[in-house]
């Protein structure tokens, strides 16, 4: 029995991080928005994202990659704190988990 609890505790522990780590900016298409200015600036943004991973990027210097690194940084928080959406605290997943387990 403590086997079984601890298989699920770890599946379900799997199943709530790897995906949050697997998130890549190619094919990240703009959040559906009421507003259509705000759809055209997550375009735009996505546009210069998939221009910077198209340069070749061996002949820069390590000043320009920096800037090149530091403007994909500003860019990923721009799209992300324009998305919008649910987040959960690691203390509230915690709580549902052990709540789960318990229950279970």
């Amino acid at each position: 029995m403590k086997k079984l609890v601890q298989g699920l505790t770890i599946a379900t522990l799997l199943l709530v991080f790897i995906p949050a780590q697997s998130e890549t900016v190619r094919g990240v298409t703009p959040t559906p928005t009421s507003n259509p200015a705000e759809a055209a600036a997550a375009t735009v943004l996505i546009n210069r994202l998939n221009e910077i991973d198209a340069m070749d990027k061996s002949t820069m210097n390590s000043v320009e990659k920096r800037a090149l690194r530091k403007e994909v940084r500003t860019i990923k928080k721009e799209l992300s704190s324009s998305g919008g959406g649910v987040y959960l605290s690691v203390g509230a997943l915690l709580l549902v988990i052990i709540l789960l387990i318990i229950l279970l």
